[in-house]
């Protein structure tokens, strides 16, 4: 199962090296130039860049993990972003 998020910004680059760093000090992290994927246990989570800001898209086994997943990635994501007072992000899964 999967589920996407948007998060418009112009800091999108270096928001996605956060998200990264700093879970990449406990668990996996893969980074190329414009995106990232983190391997929690239960799930991955994806952050590219956009012209637009930042895309997420976590990816988990069942709709418990993509929600946890959503959670934890939506919740650093909101507290390193906090400058921009940034607004809870609206999650889709695809058709």
């Amino acid at each position: 199962m999967q589920s996407s998020a948007d998060f418009p910004t112009t800091r999108g680059a270096q928001l996605m090296q956060t998200l990264a760093k700093h879970f990449g000090h406990k668990i996996p992290v893969e980074i190329a130039d414009d995106r990232a994927v983190i391997s929690f246990d239960f799930g991955d989570a994806l952050a590219e860049t956009t012209e637009a800001g930042l895309r997420l898209q976590v990816t988990g086994k069942d709709a418990e993990a993509v929600r946890k997943l959503a959670d934890v990635v939506e919740s650093h994501l909101l507290r390193f972003a906090h400058r921009e007072e940034p607004k809870p992000l609206e999650w889709t899964r695809p058709a």
